[in-house]
């Protein structure tokens, strides 16, 4: 009996050929956490001592570390996007990463940022997520106290998650720089801060005569309830940073989910990404691993183009390969011709022709000959040239000197400009010889 074939480029019994196959995806989930478990309790094991920063002492299981991350890498047939962005797009998942209450954030607002602090201590906001945000910047002090990259660093390390009010998010590279943008988590993530806009008037023609409120009234703000809404629906996301390449990485789980966890998460990415940023048609596979794993494919493509129309028959495959070679041919001739100056041939180092485009060898070398005695021809009369302007300048010189002499024996005045003008006509006269 032939083995069930486990191809993971045959198409879907049912519907579209782009998705994911749930089984697949359950199958390779449970298989990675085994690894990265299996790894893990043999490196504990193994080790002299306990490596107290990454184990968590409230997970059930000490060997796995709760803050291993689980990759989705997406590979497309072409780029993804054309340049770089720095703001992440972001797809909301089922299991959020961040639910440790041990993971401190840092809030970077715009100024005043006491109206932010103010919210976030309000008795209507919650407790458990106002501990955990342990500091709230401006972008001014972020400024003025992060100069030198020993304050980014040091800034970076102090704190576990970033956020930023997406008003304020494009500034923030400019400011931190590298220390936070070389690497993927540290990025700040950007949250919705803005206050509610204003309800709309029936009768927008009629000025309003209500007093504009400022931006530091508290009633034009955000409510902190609202605040702790956008923040908790954020940190419940994925984020997908882009860059002009075929491959993107999304962290989609942590090594303490369990295999339903992670695919949930799997799926709700996938369909983020095909549905908003890349076409299925332009997915070429699909894989998930860990830190220092293997990639375990999900979905491979059945093809490895996007257009039908680029892809070739072998008749017109053969067909444009002639061409391209019979092309190759025309240019290495036209190449040859343009090293021939009207049938001259220009020898090159190292080699050795006796024909080029039917002229012997003995014809080559008659005509440079030929060539030669011209050009020394022409060089015999730029040196007569040469002479005669030299003659024209020294009888110049000696003119003047004449005219000087006698104004200064007669005393006259004498017309130089006419003397000039009977040099010049003398010099054409010499130069039409």
């Amino acid at each position: 009996m032939a083995p069930k074939s486990t191809a993971l480029t045959t198409r879907v019994e049912s519907g579209s050929p782009y998705q994911l196959d749930r089984d697949q995806t359950l199958r390779a989930s449970s298989a990675l956490l085994k690894h990265i478990k299996t790894f893990s309790q043999r490196k504990e094991a193994s080790a002299t001592t306990k490596n107290l920063l990454i184990t968590d002492p409230t997970s059930p299981d000490n060997s796995v570390s709760e803050v291993e991350p689980i990759w989705l890498v997406l590979s497309a047939k072409k780029f993804i996007t054309d340049k770089q962005q720095l703001k992440p797009r972001k797809v909301a998942l089922p299991h959020s990463l961040n639910t440790s209450p041990n993971t401190s954030i840092c809030l970077i607002t715009p100024d005043p940022q006491r109206q932010f602090k103010d919210a976030i201590a309000h008795p209507s906001f919650p407790p458990d997520l106002a501990k955990r945000i342990t500091k709230v910047i401006s972008i001014k002090k972020l400024e003025a106290k992060c100069h030198s990259f020993e304050a980014k660093r040091q800034l970076r390390d102090s704190y576990d998650i970033f956020l930023a009010d997406d008003r304020i998010i494009s500034y923030l590279a400019k400011n931190l720089g590298k220390t936070f943008y070389k690497t993927t988590p540290k990025r700040p993530i950007p949250v919705n801060l803005r206050p509610p806009k204003p309800k709309e008037k029936k009768n927008a023609a009629l000025p309003s005569t209500k007093p504009k409120k400022e931006p530091t009234d508290p009633s034009s703000l955000i409510a902190p309830p609202q605040i702790a809404k956008e923040i908790q629906r954020t940190l419940s996301t994925a984020q997908i940073h882009l860059h002009p390449s075929t491959t993107t990485s999304v962290k989609v789980g942590l090594a303490s989910f369990t295999p339903e966890q992670v695919a949930a998460n799997i799926e709700a990415v996938v369909a983020g990404l095909t549905d908003k940023l890349i076409a299925w048609r332009n997915v070429r596979a699909v894989h998930i691993k860990g830190p220092n794993t293997m990639a375990l494919p999900i979905w491979l493509a059945e093809e490895l183009w996007t257009d039908e129309g680029m892809i070739l028959e072998d008749d017109e495959a053969a067909e444009a390969k002639a061409k391209a070679a019979q092309k190759g041919k025309k240019r290495k001739q036209g190449a040859l011709e343009g090293s021939t100056n009207g049938g001259e041939e220009v020898l090159v180092k190292g080699t050795k022709r006796k024909e080029v485009d039917g002229v012997s060898k003995e014809e080559a070398a008659g005509e440079s000959r030929r060539k030669k005695a011209r050009r020394l021809a022409e060089e015999e009369m730029s040196k007569e040239m040469k002479e005669r302007r030299e003659k024209l300048r020294q009888q110049k010189k000696e003119a003047r000197q004449m005219i000087e002499e006698k104004g200064a024996v007669e005393g006259e005045r004498v017309d130089v400009e006419s003397v000039v003008k009977e040099t010049r006509k003398s010099k054409k006269a010499i130069e039409a010889v």
